[in-house]
């Protein structure tokens, strides 16, 4: 088997694996950083251009965060910036999908909606608000190795897909991520 069919492989059983409906375990855990040993472990997800990835794969690279001045900017889905959101800008996921971002550092890990397009530097995977930085710690050092495992994903003909981040995640929070993501696509 190829590794590209090893790694479709691993997403396919991601996402069809039976949601755990234990919680997240707490920040700097034991357990929250054994997760992200395994996240880490999983092969990354080639970046195609700037196409649309609506695989649901788990995608790993660096995160960074906007900087103040985009504040009340619009971004790609006619939005205005808000810093104390929890939004994201991806170059391949599509617009409205809700992701799981990991810090491989540390283990924490937050919940954000896709909203905006970028960033445009290479092995960036991820541009988050400044409060999603600050909940994941990366707002001193400014960029970070992370994990974004997309839980709800919107599909070309209107449907949701479910991504690799639902396997393992709360089902209130998969229902959540897939009523946010169905109110995105209107």
């Amino acid at each position: 088997m190829t590794a590209r069919g090893i790694a479709a492989a691993i997403g396919l059983m991601l996402c069809t694996a039976p949601m755990a409906s234990a919680t997240t375990p707490p920040p700097d855990s034991p357990a929250a950083l054994q997760e992200a040993e395994k996240l880490a472990q999983l092969p990354p997800v080639p970046l195609v251009g700037s196409r649309p990835d609506h695989s649901g794969r788990v995608q790993k690279g660096r995160a960074s965060y906007y900087a103040h001045r985009f504040n009340n900017r619009k971004m790609a889905d006619g939005s205005r910036f808000d810093p104390n959101s929890n939004v994201a800008a991806s170059k391949t996921l599509p617009l409205g999908t809700t992701a799981k971002v990991t810090n491989l550092r540390n283990g924490k890990s937050a919940t954000v909606q896709v909203e905006d397009r970028g960033p445009y530097i290479r092995g960036r995977v991820v541009d988050l608000t400044p409060k999603v930085a600050g909940q994941l710690d990366i707002r001193e050092d400014g960029v970070a190795p992370v994990v974004v495992a997309p839980i709800a994903v919107p599909q070309k003909d209107g449907a949701v897909k479910l991504g690799a981040g639902a396997a393992g995640t709360d089902p209130q929070e998969v229902e959540k991520a897939t009523r946010d993501t169905e109110a995105a696509m209107r």
